[in-house]
């Protein structure tokens, strides 16, 4: 340090001195006032809490026509972050997919919110033979879903999916939500710092089940179902069966769904990235079996 700075110091030092005041001896004594100001607003940001972005809605159960609260995420409000490879979406600040379950407390149906009003009385019979009698509800009284409790949300739509008959798509759908779920659930594990590593393998163990029947159920549905299926064009479900198929380890039928995409006239410059990017990890992957 030179003499000029060193002198400086020493007579910042002692501007309080004799005053007790130790903890402003050194202290900047002329701010910049914009740092001054960017830390003001920075303690002025608001914390945003997962209840930001959801809101109770009351329904009526097209199954026994009680009125029914569900949480649902507000349309717009959270920011999308960026799409996981199987298309899961990663919203900044909440993970919406933990409220894509509507349920009735009352005769235990639940769906997915796309397919909540979707049930013929025949189907709505069958939920009230099948799982109104023998279904135990929980209440979910928090101001959030918990991953626990999407995870039993999710298995209930699940259940009542197979009592009702759903076509595989809807089934597969589930399957495939209900593994981001896990996903979810595990990395909310990791990041929390003090993870359970049992717990942590045991959902990703559920993650991998799950999107195994996805991938059983999407390929089924191809051959019986028409487009759009689940909201999804012709194109994006070639795409996320490539995906579901390379998860499996089905290189030679994920390398197929891919070379689609890349052929397919309606594929946007996005997805056919994705694709290539895909193919990549395909023949990657082929190297080392």
């Amino acid at each position: 340090m030179d003499g000029g700075a060193e002198m400086e110091r020493l007579l910042m030092d002692g501007l309080f001195s004799g005053l007790g005041l130790d903890n402003l001896e050194g202290v900047d004594l002329f701010e910049d006032p914009k740092k001054k100001e960017a830390e003001a607003k920075e303690e002025a940001k608001p914390t945003i809490q997962e209840s930001d972005f959801i809101y109770d809605k009351t329904l009526e159960c097209p199954v026994c026509g009680a009125k029914v609260t569900n949480k649902i995420p507000k349309t717009g409000r959270a920011r999308l972050i960026k799409n996981d490879r199987d298309l899961r979406p990663i919203h900044e600040g909440i993970d919406t997919q933990k409220y894509d379950v509507l349920m009735c407390h009352t005769c235990g149906y639940a769906a997915l919110s796309r397919f909540f009003t979707q049930i013929t009385s025949a189907q709505g019979k069958l939920i009230k033979e099948n799982i109104t009698p023998k279904v135990v509800l929980h209440e979910y009284n928090g101001e959030t879903y918990s991953y626990e409790d999407a995870i039993e949300r999710y298995k209930l739509a699940l259940a009542n999916a197979v009592v009702k008959h759903a076509k595989n798509s809807e089934k597969a759908y589930i399957s495939l939500k209900s593994a981001w779920i896990f996903r979810g659930y595990a990395q909310s594990l990791e990041d929390g710092g003090k993870a359970d590593a049992n717990a942590v393998a045991e959902a990703r163990k559920m993650e991998a089940l799950h999107l195994q029947n996805a991938y059983k159920g999407f390929a089924e549905a191809l051959s019986t179902e028409s487009f759009p299926m689940c909201g999804m064009d012709e194109v994006t479900m070639d795409y996320l069966l490539g995906v579901l198929a390379f998860e499996n380890k089905d290189y030679e039928r994920s390398s197929k769904f891919v070379a689609k995409v890349l052929t397919a006239p309606g594929a946007t410059p996005r997805i056919k990235d994705k694709a290539r990017d895909l193919k990549d990890d395909i023949l990657q992957a082929m190297k080392k079996k």
